[in-house]
Order: C-alpha cells, then structure tokens, then sequence
C-alpha cells in the first residue's frame, strides 16, 4: 500500500482531476490484481517468470521515461533492491502456495511500517497501531494452520517477506525525492532480470502462450500498473489510495478461482479478512485522528 499526496484544485476542472485520480488507482490495482492468475498460468519455473516480466517491464520504463530512469543514488539503489526482492519473492510465492495466502501476506507490509516508522523517525507508536498490528498478527497467524505442506509453508515464508521488502521499498521510496521514484522502478527490475536471466536461459523455452502472459505481467500488470498508480496519487489523498489500492488482494483470488479453480481455504480467507479490516481500521481512524 503506498501513500500520496492530494493536488489543491477548485471548481468542476478539480473534481474532473480528482475522478480521475481515483480511476487511475482502481485500474492500476485492477491490473494488479491479474498478477496471481497469470502466474499460475504460465507453464514456466518462477525464475524464468520474474526474468522475463521485469524484462518488459523494465522496457516500458524506458520508453516512457527514457534519462529519468538512468540516475542512481544511494536511494534509488536501496529503494530498487527491495523492489527487486518483492517481485521476486511473490513470483516464487504465488507458485508454491495458493494467491490467496501470496496477496493477503504481502498485505501485512503495513505491519512493518507501524513497528519500524516510529523507531525510525522517532516518534512513539499511538494506541491504533499498536491494535492494528496485534489484529493483524493474529490474522497473519491463521495463515500457517490450513497448509503444513513444504511448498505451502516456503511459499507463506516467501509471502510474509515480500511484505517485508514492500514495506522496505515504501520507507526508502519516502526517503527519495519524487522524480527518483521511477528510476528505482526501472533499476530493480533490471536487477531482477540480471538475477534470474542464468536460470531463465537453463530453463524450458517459452511458447507463444507464455509470452504472450510474461508480455501482459511486464508491460501492463506491474509497468502500466505502476505509472497509473503514481499518476493517480497526485489527485487524490493518501485515504483514498490506501483504500482503493486494496482492490487487488480481494480481487486476486477471484481471478485465481475462477480461472484457476484454486480455492483458499478457509483459516486463510479468515485471516485475510481480519488483516483487510486491521488495515480499513487504521487508515480510516487515522485520517478522522489527522482531520
């Protein structure tokens, strides 16, 4: 879940922009949200997947932004490394476990944000967080009673720490100036391809099917999806973000089950449940607290 900031505007070009906005994210989590499905889709090891979506993506972000995507800091490279885990880590996930349990737990970045904002910034952690986190946790935990299998307990690990690097892209990304932020998009997708490339090449060979779902995952899923969302994030509040952006984990295994058939069981759509409604709880009580 990331957080932005609202442009000042009045009259009815104002409301238009702020529509707008709000299409922008409800798409881009729409887009999202196919991630799961398509993954499950490709006939093709999880290497050769993260590989050559990032490939695409990657190619997006450079025909878009072309010599905005070339500079890199400090920031954008610690920024780009955790982007560069989250995808990977959640290709794996998605592959080992069911979406369901890969989306919900990637969801729990906010966690992380509640327990690590305040010791890093300084600032002592407000009874809502604290609630939030415990709720959330709990939520987290029913994850682990449906599925004891290897695969399934590796894929729910490699869930819960893209989570982690979300919520590490999110902290370094706030560290970063704005017209950074694309760059550390670009940059740790070409990370990610430099990373699984050896595997990829080893692997089978794609067919017109997987390219064609590998093209879709890298030009529309993560690279269109990204540039609505951060477009959308200039007309809107952070409120309003948070609370659409949450489309994706509640259409995800939809998609999944319906084109899939892969059904989740039910401590993990409980769990989902409890986190969904930790994460409403906080940013609404938190932005009624602000006003």
């Amino acid at each position: 879940m990331l957080l932005g900031n609202c442009t000042v505007g009045t009259g009815a070009e104002a409301v238009l922009r702020h529509r707008a906005g709000l299409g922008s994210i409800a798409l881009a989590a729409l887009l999202w949200s196919t991630g799961g499905l398509l993954i499950k889709w490709a006939a093709l090891p999880p290497a050769s997947i993260m590989a050559i979506r990032a490939g695409f993506a990657a190619l997006l972000f450079l025909v878009v932004f072309r010599r905005k995507v070339f500079i890199l800091t400090q920031g954008i490279f610690l920024a780009s490394c955790f982007y560069a885990f989250l995808v990977g880590s959640f290709v794996f996930a998605t592959k080992l476990t069911t979406a369901a349990n890969a989306i919900f737990l990637q969801y729990t970045a906010p966690i992380y944000l509640i327990i690590l904002e305040p010791w890093l910034f300084r600032y002592r952690i407000s009874q809502a967080n604290l609630f939030t986190a415990i709720l959330c946790l709990g939520g987290m935990g029913l994850f682990f009673i449906d599925d004891f299998s290897a695969g399934g307990l590796l894929g729910n690990i490699l869930s819960l720490l893209s989570g982690m690097a979300l919520a590490g892209m999110m902290l370094t990304q706030r560290k970063n100036l704005p017209q950074h932020q694309e760059a550390s998009i670009f940059w740790g997708n070409v990370w990610v391809v430099l990373a699984g490339a050896p595997l990829a090449l080893a692997g089978p060979t794609p067919g017109w099917q997987d390219w064609g779902i590998l093209a879709f995952l890298g030009l529309v899923q993560i690279g269109l999806g990204y540039i609505l969302f951060t477009r959308g994030l200039k007309e809107v509040t952070a409120l309003e973000s948070s609370l659409v952006a949450m489309l994706e984990p509640v259409l995800n295994p939809v998609w999944v089950w319906v084109g899939y058939g892969e059904t989740p069981g039910s401590f993990a759509m409980l769990g989902g449940s409890i986190i969904l409604l930790a994460l409403v709880f906080r940013v609404v009580f938190t932005s009624r607290m602000a006003a």
